[in-house]
Formats: C-alpha cells, sequence, structure tokens
C-alpha cells in the first residue's frame, strides 16, 4: 500500500508541487507559523534520500577526477556567476540577487539519481556527486552566499554552517552508514516504507514557505512575472549548458546524461530553509519557484535525452 502510495505521489509531483505552494499562500500565517518546523522536516528528507547511498560510488573518484571537479565547478561557479550577472542586470535588487544565487549553488538534488537511472546514465558517478557536493555544502553555501551578500546584510555564518552539518551531512552519513551495515537491504525496507513521507515531508516545506511569501504573491505584479520568468530561464539554461559542456567534452553517453541531471537539478529544498531562515522573505521567492518547475523539466530533458542518446550511441 505505502508502495503504491509512493508511486502515485512520485508521477503526480509536477502537478502536486505547485499546488503546495498555493495552499501554503492560501493559508498565509496560518502556515508560517510552522517555519520551525522545516530544519526536521528537511533532515528526514536527507535520511530516507541517504538511504540509497553507500560508499561504493566514492571509488569514481579515482577513476573520474577530472569529470567530478567540473560538475563540482558548474554548480559552485559557473551556474552562480551567470545567475548573478543575469538577476543583476535585470532586477537591481541586492535581496532578489541573494535568492536567485542561493537557487543555483544549493548541492545537487538527490532526485536526480532517480532521472539519471531511468535514463541510463552513469549511477556510481552520480551518487559520488551527490554524496560529494552534499559534504561539501557546509564549506562551499556559506563562502558564495559571503561573498554576494557582502557587508549589507549580516548573515550568521557559524550559525549557518551548523544549520547545514545538522540538515544535510549527519542525515547522510547515517543514512549512509545503516545502508552499508545493512548492506543495501535498509533501501527495500526501511527506505520503501519512508519514501512516501519524505515526499510528503517535501509538500509540507513547500507549503510553509508559499505561507512566508505570501505577501508577494498575492499582490501580482510584473516583478513578479518577471522573477519566475528568470527563474524558469535559469533552470532551462542548467540543462541546456550540461548537455552542450557534455557534448563537448565526453564521448561517454552515460556520463553526459550524468552531467545533465546532476547539474540541472537542485536540492531546492534546503535552499528554501537558508534562505527562510537567514534572509527577508524576498530573497526566497527565486529558491521557492524553482520547485514550480524541477519535477517538470527533469521529465521533458528525460526525453530530449533519449533522443540524444539515439541520435549519438553507436550504431
Amino acid at each position: 500500500m505505502l508502495n503504491s502510495f509512493n508511486n502515485y505521489l512520485q508521477e503526480w509531483m509536477p502537478v502536486l508541487t505547485p499546488l503546495s505552494l498555493v495552499i501554503g499562500v492560501l493559508l498565509g500565517n496560518v502556515g508560517h507559523q510552522f517555519l520551525f518546523l522545516m530544519p526536521w522536516l528537511f533532515a528526514f528528507m536527507t535520511f530516507v534520500g541517504s538511504l540509497n547511498m553507500n560508499f561504493e560510488g566514492l571509488k569514481s573518484i579515482q577513476k573520474y577526477p577530472k569529470v567530478i571537479l567540473i560538475v563540482i565547478a558548474f554548480l559552485h561557479l559557473i551556474m552562480p556567476i551567470w545567475a548573478y550577472f543575469v538577476s543583476t542586470v535585470i532586477f537591481h535588487d541586492h535581496l532578489l540577487t541573494i535568492g536567485f544565487v542561493l537557487a543555483v549553488a544549493i548541492p545537487t538534488g538527490v532526485t536526480s539519481f532517480i532521472w539519471v537511472n531511468i535514463c541510463k546514465g552513469h549511477l556510481a558517478l552520480c551518487l559520488a556527486i551527490i554524496l560529494i557536493d552534499t559534504l561539501i555544502s557546509p564549506v562551499v553555501i556559506p563562502t558564495l552566499l559571503h561573498v554576494v551578500v557582502g557587508k549589507t546584510i549580516e548573515i550568521n555564518t557559524t550559525g549557518l554552517i551548523l544549520d547545514l552539518f545538522w540538515m544535510i551531512v549527519v542525515p547522510s552519513l547515517v543514512g549512509v552508514a545503516m545502508n552499508e551495515f545493512t548492506k543495501g537491504n535498509i533501501t527495500l525496507t526501511l527506505g520503501k516504507k519512508l519514501a512516501p513521507f519524505a515526499k510528503l515531508s517535501l509538500f509540507c516545506i513547500v507549503m510553509i514557505n508559499g505561507s512566508s511569501i505570501a505577501s508577494y504573491i498575492k499582490n501580482i505584479s510584473w516583478e513578479l512575472v518577471c522573477i519566475i520568468l528568470i527563474v524558469f530561464i535559469l533552470a532551462v539554461s542548467g540543462y541546456v549548458l550540461c548537455l552542450v559542456l557534455g557534448h563537448i567534452l565526453w564521448k561517454n553517453l552515460s556520463i553526459v546524461t550524468m552531467f545533465v541531471f546532476t547539474g540541472g537539478m537542485r536540492n531546492i529544498s534546503i535552499g528554501v530553509v537558508i534562505a527562510t531562515t537567514y534572509f527577508p522573505a524576498k530573497a526566497v521567492m527565486p529558491v521557492v519557484f524553482g520547485m514550480l518547475f524541477q519535477q517538470v523539466l527533469a521529465s521533458f530533458f528525460s526525453r530530449v535525452m533519449e533522443k540524444y542518446q539515439r541520435k549519438f550511441g553507436e550504431g
């Protein structure tokens, strides 16, 4: 029953995610009162996602060090610079710039593994990148934010590092360790049972944060429309840049496929938690709106990759 429910939630994520945002906006201040739950919900999601990972993927570090470095550089240098350039040129609003940079500077999404698997990408390399990117996030994200924020806004860097450590690193290590200890059996037992609750946690996070930006969304303006449009453009450009760069750099189709999804997807939930905790509500908008397109674009580019593989595959 839980497995069927999980499959149902997985299938309808592109619809349920934006619906959760709408419900959050309608709830207004009611949902905003549950902000304290977000770190716990995210830590739970991270733990459940990590039950599918093991240290076996880390062997890819020795085999593909350049590939991993390129993916990490794309995630935390190329895309943040691109987002900073676009947002400063169009909006001239420092809070929005912070939001846009944060939206692309957060770690790659754990759900990228699902799409890499569906599209026959390099799974071991994907797992290695997810795990490495997760573990370095307490250092990378505060550093990038410190550069972008500057002296205009005070940010509790120590608090941010500790939050990232407890929300990402600890649950990830516990999940991976349990997977290793049970030799993968926990994925089939506890992992499957908790999977639907992890997705429900995601919807709760989206709803709670919908409440935090309700005052901006209820007053529809051209600025709001532009924010959503730029979020969409940045999200699409991430996938396209990965495909173009991957095609130029590698002939291995499985690596190109892995790059498209690990480079295109983001762990948006953690970005929302950081933005809500450390910045005014306006900075949250570019991050939250990323949830509207994540699964839809992943589905679209899965079809793009199928055509790409047919065209450039052997034979």
